[in-house]
């Protein structure tokens, strides 16, 4: 084998191996981009109504479980009006206004599914940000997969929780 044969065949082997590389971090279209930095806007807005327009301490000495929402103008919530009971989703904004004052005790509390989904948000915001930034998925080979991961153990958490909260209320405390 002549030395240009070898020169070649070495080439050869490094541009395969960086082809590897670049299918691992596959980029991102601009569009795809363009939609993180979008996606980024209705997480922030939500920290922002959070922090500055809700107070869940209105009441001294008295953490509220549910119910904040109201501060923001918003009218009862229609399941708990006619059932008597608390639908999947009460305490989320009383969840959020707490864990970002951190006081994450009463924000999973009052619904642990909120916790997990500010957090998740808190997490996101960065992460789609520094995504659109580099052109690829930070930490993430298949986006799909992980959105779709992500949605299955947010509703079984959120509707699990929803039924031990509903069997405390009809069983153990009518």
């Amino acid at each position: 084998m002549s030395t240009k044969d070898e020169i070649v065949e070495l080439e050869t082997d490094e541009t395969e191996e960086d082809s590897v590389d670049e299918a691992d971090a596959t980029p991102i279209r601009r569009w795809a981009r363009i939609f993180l930095l979008v996606l980024t806007v209705p997480w922030v807005m939500v920290f922002i109504v959070a922090v500055f327009f809700i107070d869940p301490y209105k009441d001294p000495g008295d953490v509220p479980r549910f119910g904040t929402h109201r501060q923001l103008g918003l009218p009862e919530c229609n399941f708990k009006s006619m059932f008597e009971l608390p639908c999947p989703s009460c305490g989320m904004t009383t969840s959020f206004t707490l864990l970002v004052r951190a006081d994450v005790w009463n924000s999973m509390q009052a619904n642990f599914a909120g916790t997990l989904l500010a957090t998740f948000g808190m997490l996101f915001i960065p992460w789609a940000l520094a995504s659109a930034f580099f052109g690829r998925f930070v930490l993430i080979r298949r986006l799909e997969i992980v959105v779709f991961r992500l949605a299955i153990v947010f509703l079984l958490i959120l509707f699990g929780r929803w039924g031990l909260v509903l069997l405390w209320n009809l069983v153990i405390d009518p």
